[in-house]
C-alpha cells in the first residue's frame, strides 16, 4: 500500500519507519529542510513514559493564575492574549472539572508510555542509532514536604501499572545524582526507575536515515496545501514546493502527523483539530565539569525546569506558554531556566555558552494526543502529543500502523480518539 506521512518530526519518522517494516511503500513531506527541525529539534531530551499525564489536570488549576503573575513562574501568557489562546484555556478547564477524566486519561497515556518503551528498546536492538540515549531513570524533586506527600499517590499508581518507581530520601537522592551539589530546598524526590533520556533531533534525523535505506521517500521543503478527495476516501495530497510549484501525490492511504499544524489540513473536512502550539524553551550548554552534572534526568520542582545530561553537553528545559506561534526568546525565560540548573547542578556546564530554542509543542485541551481513523475511510491521525512527543512516538507509532493495517492496536486507544472534541 502507498501511503503518506505528513510531518517529519519525531512522531512521523517514527511512524513512516513502523509503515515500511510493515512492507508500505511511504513518502514523507516535510516543510523543512531536515527531518526533526521543528518541535523535535530542542525538547527536554526525557523519554518519560512514567511520567507522562493529561495536561487538564484539576489540581494544576488552582495553581496556574499565581504561576502567571510570578516573575519565575512556569506558566506564562502573551498580552493580550489571542481568541485562540482564550478558548484553549477555557476548554482545558472544561476537560480538567469533567469527573473522572483524568484519571482515566493519565491511565490511557501511562499504558501507551509502557508500550512506548517497549517499542523504543526494540527499535535500538535492531538500528544502531546514536543520539545520546540512554534508560538510566528520572528524578521528580520534591522541593516542599507538601510536593513529596503528593509523590506518594503518583508511585500507587505506578505500582499499579507495573511501572518501576521508588521514594526517595534526600541522601538517597544524592546517591543516585552525586553533583547535585547546589543549594537548592530537598526533601526527596520520586524516581522513576525505567525512564530514558535522548536527544530527539540526532534520534529523528538517524531514523530518517535509516527509513531511506528502507526505501522511505522523503521530500523536504514541501509545504502540505490540501487533502483532495470525495466524503469517503482521499485520493492525494496537494502540496507546494521550495519553488513555488504545485504539485500533487496520490496514494492509498495518507497519516497527519503535523503536530501544532495539522488542524489546517483536517478542518476543511469536518473535524476541527483543538490543538494550540504551547511553547518551552530550552538551553543546550556544553559541560565544563561532568562530575557535577546530572546523571540523567531531574525535573525541579521549584522552577519546574527539566536537566538531562547527553553525553557532554547538559540540556536544561522550562515553561508553559501561550503565545501562539510567536518565536521570540526572551532572556527573562533563559535567566531563569540558568538560576534552575545552578541551584541543583552549579558549575557543571558553561550556560552563557548555550545553544538556545523555542518550540510548539502541539498540546490537545484534554491532554492525550489524537490517535486513530480520521474523518475519511483512510486518513489517519497520530499528532497532538504535547510535551510528550518524544516520549510516546515509538507507542504511537507502532499502534497507528496496526490500525492502518487492521489490526488490534496494543493499547486501548478510546481516549486518543480524534473525533471525541466533537461528541
Amino acid at each position: 500500500m502507498r501511503i503518506v506521512v505528513v510531518g517529519a518530526g519525531v512522531v512521523g519518522v517514527t511512524t513512516a519507519y513502523e509503515l515500511s517494516s510493515r512492507g508500505h511503500e511511504v513518502t514523507v513531506l516535510e516543510r523543512q529542510a531536515i527531518a526533526g527541525n521543528e518541535t523535535s529539534k530542542g525538547n527536554a531530551a526525557q523519554r518519560s513514559y512514567g511520567v507522562v499525564y493529561p495536561w487538564a489536570d484539576p489540581k494544576m488549576v488552582l495553581k496556574a493564575l499565581p504561576w502567571l503573575l510570578k516573575q519565575d513562574g512556569p506558566l506564562k501568557m502573551r498580552m493580550p492574549p489571542s481568541v485562540e489562546a482564550v478558548r484553549f484555556l477555557f476548554s482545558t478547564l472544561r476537560f480538567a472539572r469533567a469527573p473522572g477524566v483524568f484519571g482515566l486519561n493519565r491511565r490511557a497515556m501511562l499504558r501507551l508510555g509502557i508500550h512506548s518503551r517497549e517499542r523504543f528498546l526494540a527499535l535500538e536492538q535492531a538500528l544502531a542509532l546514536d543520539f545520546d540515549g540512554g534508560h538510566r531513570g528520572l528524578l521528580h524533586l520534591a522541593s516542599a514536604p507538601e510536593a513529596l506527600v503528593g509523590y506518594h499517590e503518583i508511585h500507587r499508581l505506578l505500582q499499579e501499572l507495573g511501572i518501576a518507581s521508588r521514594l526517595l530520601t534526600p541522601d538517597e537522592v544524592r546517591e543516585v545524582e552525586p553533583g547535585m551539589l547546589g543549594d537548592g530546598p530537598l526533601c526527596g524526590a520520586l524516581s522513576y526507575d525505567s525512564d530514558g533520556t535522548g536527544d530527539c533531533h540526532q534520534f529523528t534525523r538517524a531514523l530518517a536515515e535509516a527509513c531511506a535505506r528502507q526505501g522511505v521517500t522523503f521530500r523536504y521543503q514541501v509545504e502540505a496545501e490540501e487533502l483532495v478527495g470525495d466524503h469517503h476516501r482521499i485520493g492525494a495530497i496537494d502540496f507546494t514546493t521550495e519553488d513555488g510549484e504545485r504539485e500533487r501525490l496520490e496514494a492509498d492511504a495518507f497519516v497527519i502527523c503535523a503536530g501544532a499544524w495539522s488542524d489546517y489540513l483536517v478542518r476543511p473536512l469536518g473535524l476541527p483539530l483543538p490543538i494550540y502550539p504551547v511553547k518551552g524553551y530550552s538551553l543546550t550548554a556544553p559541560l565544563t565539569d561532568p562530575d557535577r552534572a546530572p546523571v540523567s534526568t531531574v525535573h525541579d520542582d521549584n522552577y519546574k525546569v527539566v536537566s538531562t545530561r547527553l553525553g557532554d553537553r547538559l540540556r536544561a528545559t522550562g515553561f508553559v506558554e501561550l503565545a501562539d506561534f510567536n518565536r521570540d526568546i526572551p532572556e527573562a525565560r533563559l535567566a531563569t531556566i540558568r538560576k534552575s540548573v545552578t541551584s541543583r547542578f552549579p558549575g557543571c556546564a558553561d550556560l552563557m555558552a548555550a545553544e538556545t530554542w523555542t518550540g510548539f509543542r502541539p498540546m490537545t485541551p484534554d491532554g492525550p494526543a489524537i490517535i486513530g481513523r480520521g474523518p475519511r475511510d483512510n486518513l489517519f491521525l497520530n499528532t497532538g502529543h504535547g510535551t510528550f512527543g518524544w516520549t510516546l512516538s515509538a507507542g504511537s507509532a507502532s499502534v497507528i500502523a496496526q490500525v492502518i493495517d487492521g489490526e488490534a492496536p496494543a493499547v486501548e486507544l478510546d481516549a486518543f480518539r480524534p473525533g471525541r472534541f466533537q461528541e
